[in-house]
């Protein structure tokens, strides 16, 4: 078998005669060969030029090769530290083995040298090294690749960020708290709030299919959607309709995603509500009672010219409405079942003093069990409370 002229061996033995047969021998297989009289000589060459592969005899006068392998194993440099390593002992039997493998060495031959044995081991740590150098090549790329998506989903995480609410709407008499986690860094849950012509106020919320960044820019796809919807059409459900329309046409229903909306008149307290495919809008009264309003459509994307239907509902003082995502339901847990829509209209009893109130207390009894762990699923929540 010939070998690449790159391949070097150093031969390191204080005995010429045994010096010159190694290296005649491997020499007729194709290897490039070097030499060394002792350990002092062997370090030497070994910083000057780096070989494929060091063939140590193991008692040698002065630094002997346990000692000269431990140095070498030490070296900062990891290409050095790790060269392969073949011990070469005159002392037969277990014992020596351990001896040889405890200094750091990778192999060993015990003297009368067996020649095809000798290379039989070259070649397998040969092998080895270069298996070796294939995976950290490869650890590089996928360390550099891991680098590239961290950057891309801090630009996403950035992005959507700028595309979420950072405060509450301006609603004299109403009191309104939101809530965003996503798993990642970026999710595929978003809301937000329009001011209608009417002087209305659309609460929107949607959840794309999907984590990361690819869901990420369904979310912002979302925003712009109902943003258009809102300023072309005057009612939730023609904004709902332009909104499915628009989504279609893009995905040709490959992607899809439920959504929510209420056009509340803050004057009166009216509501107008429309949902596609949604967890169910709750209501919560001050006298103790809660509403389930279930969505009456399909997710958006999913069928060309959908009717959506719209339900009214009125807010008195005290009362409240609740907009989510699934996420809430949260995971199954030893301690506790994963939550249901009519779970969470129990637990929005009693009234909370505040929006934020409410909130708080359904992202407690969602993370209740789960420890440090991360939530399963994106949460977004928004909570519109009128006030007494």
């Amino acid at each position: 078998m010939a070998h690449s002229p790159g391949e070097q061996i150093l031969v390191a033995d204080d005995d010429a005669m045994s010096r010159r047969l190694l290296v005649r021998a491997l020499s007729s297989v194709g290897f490039g060969c070097r030499e060394a009289a002792d350990g002092v000589e062997t370090l030497r060459q070994l910083h000057a030029e780096l070989p494929s592969l060091l063939l140590l005899d193991f008692d040698m006068p002065g630094m002997n090769g346990a000692e000269l392998l431990k140095q070498l194993r030490a070296d900062k440099n990891p290409v050095v530290a790790q060269l392969p390593t073949i011990m070469l002992t005159g002392h037969g039997g277990e014992e020596s083995e351990v001896l040889c493998l405890e200094a750091g060495a990778d192999d060993f031959v015990t003297k009368p040298i067996n020649q095809a044995v000798l290379r039989a081991r070259i070649e397998t740590q040969l092998r080895l090294q270069s298996l070796r150098r294939q995976l950290q090549q490869q650890n590089g790329e996928l360390e550099a690749w891991r680098a590239n998506l961290e950057r891309d989903l801090a630009a996403a995480r950035l992005t959507q960020q700028s595309l979420i609410p950072q405060k509450s709407p301006a609603l004299e008499g109403w009191d309104v708290a939101a809530v965003y986690r996503p798993v990642i860094q970026v999710g595929g849950d978003i809301y937000g709030w329009i001011r209608m012509a009417d002087g209305r106020t659309l609460f929107w919320i949607a959840d794309a299919t999907g984590h990361g960044a690819s869901a990420a820019l369904l979310t912002t796809l979302a925003k712009l959607l109902f943003h258009h919807g809102s300023v072309e059409h005057n009612q939730p459900a023609a904004i709902m309709r332009a909104v499915n329309d628009d989504f279609r046409s893009i995905f040709g229903a490959r992607s899809f995603m439920t959504a929510m909306c209420v056009a509340l008149d803050p004057a009166t307290g009216r509501c107008s509500v429309v949902g596609a495919g949604h967890p169910p809008l709750l209501v919560t009264r001050l006298n103790g009672t809660t509403e389930s309003i279930p969505s009456s459509s399909p997710p958006l994307g999913l069928v060309e010219r959908t009717d959506f239907a719209e339900t009214d509902v009125d807010l008195a003082r005290g009362d409240a409405f609740f907009l989510y995502t699934d996420g809430l339901y949260g995971a199954e847990h030893k301690t506790s079942p994963r939550l249901t829509a009519s779970k969470l209209a129990e637990l929005l009893q009693p009234a909370a003093p505040s929006a934020q109130a409410l909130l708080n207390r359904l992202l407690a009894q969602v993370t209740h069990g789960n420890g440090d762990k991360p939530l399963p699923d994106d949460v977004a929540a928004i909570a519109v409370q009128r006030l007494e």
